[in-house]
């Protein structure tokens, strides 16, 4: 074994070369090797995706609300044709292959809010998300305490959130799962008349696309998430 040999196995007066990895890691690296020399898609394929997903972002999710709060012809297309209404505000689902991925192209649909009615999104199987909108998750969204528990307890865990609710609003939890997703779109808080597309979509934070927040005048990034004891967690976490 050289000296180097000796560092990549932390052996050597060096650091490792390499960190531990996890067995989820080292599955996604034998697939993606697997699926190179079967020439489902190349190298070079996976390194254009891989850059995609990383410059997702939820700003396109809140310029899609922003564009419907001020449009009514493009929130009837919101609600009737999500992804030619995406297409609209510079989001375009079969990007970056052509054809999507089966991770990303599946059944959108955006959950209109009301006075008495508020709409909040889980994955309760594992992380289903609308990346292309909403850019990656947050850790919360992938939590064993946040899937089971919204679903049970939703009033409870979204005053976690520090959203309390009147009574007599309905709250109603959508699950989204590896064919379907869903976005919120909220309703338009009081004192933005006049806004512009921008100012209003400055107020839209990824957490009003998710439902554990509503979007209000001066507030233009998510809360932060102060770690408190859960209310009935989730056994085991």
């Amino acid at each position: 074994m050289t000296e180097a040999d000796e560092v990549a196995e932390g052996h050597g007066h060096g650091a490792p070369m390499v960190e531990k990895i996890t067995d989820f890691e080292v599955l996604e690296i034998a697939l993606r090797e697997l699926a190179i020399e079967k020439g489902l898609f190349t190298a070079e394929d996976h390194r254009r995706y891989t850059e995609h997903v990383e410059q997702l972002q939820p700003a396109a999710g809140s310029r899609f609300v922003a564009k419907a709060w001020l449009d009514p012809a493009f929130r009837q297309l919101a609600l009737d044709d999500p992804i030619a209404a995406c297409r609209e505000v510079g989001v375009d689902w079969l990007e970056p292959t052509g054809f999507g991925t089966p991770s990303d192209f599946t059944a959108l649909e955006v959950l209109e809010d009301t006075p008495t009615l508020h709409h909040v999104i889980v994955c309760t199987l594992c992380s289903c998300y609308p990346r292309p909108l909403l850019g990656m998750s947050p850790e919360w969204y992938r939590t064993p305490n946040y899937r089971r528990r919204i679903v049970r307890w939703p009033r409870q865990v979204l005053a976690e959130f520090g959203l309390y609710l009147p009574e007599d609003v309905e709250i109603r939890v959508e699950d989204s799962n590896s064919k379907h997703r869903f976005m919120v779109l909220p309703v338009r808080p009081d004192g933005t008349d006049g806004w512009t597309e921008d100012q209003l979509a400055e107020i839209v934070t990824r957490d009003c696309l998710i439902g554990v927040a509503l979007p209000k005048v001066g507030v233009t990034t998510n809360a932060a998430r102060p770690v408190h004891p859960a209310i009935r967690p989730a056994p085991g976490y």
